[in-house]
């Protein structure tokens, strides 16, 4: 039989928790902490000593409280001085920032990412993006780590991208090349842009407060990342979430991974422009293009994003079912299609998903735009931190 937690690992577990919720919540006062965490008034404030002490947090006192007595201080994460590199390899950009703890962009780069381009050669210009936010860090500043958001299949333990949308099945080891080029210090984790994304929304955005949810986010592919229990799903190598290969219709068209029929083969951007007549463009600038033709009355476009819209439903009924969610959010062109297809997927939905699990779903959109993934890539960076403050404040 296992004896129980030391008062050393209580001590460190209660730590962990009271900086994570100061880095997901923000300022917040002891009184707040001691109610929210269930500790009482000195545990409180020798935890937050200690965090101090490390210099992960500050305290003061609130300037109005509108309140007589002595006022709680105000504890809050150190966000100029404590932080992580974010990286994200998208469909047509490379993005780099150097993000606070508490979630606060600092500073941010962005360049195209030129057609073609792979995984591998978009490390050079993404480390150059890290030099240049390191050469102007103040020097009582600490980097906690990196994170990398990547738009494809990407192995967890070592950043391997098995599969990208734009240049289709690859073996690059990212990871290991980001480490090499990088330099910089504390562990890098990598992770599926979608993750990513999921993961951000689910901390500080349209998913606060839920624990299940299924994150959805289309462009020349569809990636998802699902949530439940509060925790992502992963699977065992990292591949948990290419929803956009789920086969719906098997006898639909060839998927450049080799398979036919897959979902985003029937919802991706590819999808809606062949079937709006504008098969010969690309992008999310095609894609609102259609939107807005069928605001105006193309009836092209309109069946377009009707046929679209009723997949989408389709699919989201089938993942509502397995996973359970309490909200399913559509990034990328997906929320630009829901935007305009909302009752076309509701309708779907309905018709395929069990109706105790979907009554409650809700359907919305991403609050964190384009942010979410470096915002995603940064809580990667941030959890050796959060696990365990004083360990990670080491390192």
């Amino acid at each position: 039989m296992r004896a129980g937690p030391s008062q050393e690992e209580v001590r460190r577990h209660n730590l962990g928790t009271l900086l994570r919720y100061v880095h997901v919540h923000g300022a917040t006062s002891r009184a707040e902490l001691t109610t929210r965490l269930g500790l009482n008034r000195s545990t409180i404030g020798a935890l937050t000593a200690e965090l101090t002490s490390a210099g992960l947090v500050s305290e003061a006192v609130p300037k109005e409280t509108g309140r007589a007595g002595r006022p709680s201080l105000v504890v809050r994460p150190e966000s100029e001085k404590i932080f992580a590199y974010a990286l994200s390899i998208e469909v047509d950009r490379l993005r780099a920032a150097r993000i606070g703890l508490g979630g606060k962009i600092l500073e941010q780069y962005e360049t195209v990412r030129p057609p073609g381009m792979s995984a591998d050669e978009a490390v050079e210009p993404l480390a150059r993006f890290v030099r240049a936010m390191h050469d102007q860090v103040p020097d009582d500043s600490r980097c906690v780590g990196s994170g990398l958001a990547v738009a494809g299949m990407v192995r967890r333990e070592d950043g391997m991208v098995r599969l990208a949308p734009t240049i289709g099945s690859v073996e690059e080891p990212v990871g290991a090349a980001l480490r090499a080029e990088l330099g910089a210090p504390g562990a890098l984790s990598i992770a599926n842009h979608a993750d990513a994304c999921a993961l951000a929304e689910h901390a500080r955005g349209a998913a606060v407060g839920c624990d299940n949810v299924v994150y959805l986010y289309g462009d020349v592919g569809v990636g998802g990342g699902i949530v439940t229990g509060g925790r992502r799903v992963t699977g065992h190598g990292g591949y948990g979430g290419e929803v956009g290969h789920m086969v719906v219709n098997p006898y639909g068209r060839p998927c450049h991974c080799g398979s036919r029929g897959c979902w985003e083969t029937e919802i991706a951007e590819h999808a809606l422009l062949h079937l709006a007549g504008r098969a010969d463009r690309t992008g999310r600038d095609a894609v609102l293009d259609v939107v807005d033709a069928a605001v105006r009355g193309d009836s092209q476009a309109q069946h377009a994003l009707r046929h679209v819209g009723d997949w989408i439903g389709f699919g989201v009924g089938n993942l509502v079912n397995i996973f359970n969610p309490e909200v399913v959010i559509f990034g990328g062109t997906l929320r630009d299609v829901y935007l305009v297809a909302a009752a076309q997927i509701r309708s779907r939905l309905n018709a395929v998903g069990l109706p105790a699990c979907r009554e409650h779903v809700r359907l919305r959109t991403p609050e964190l735009g384009s942010d979410a993934a470096l915002i995603g890539a940064a809580e990667l960076a941030f959890e050796h931190l959060l696990e365990d403050p004083l360990l990670g404040a080491e390192h």
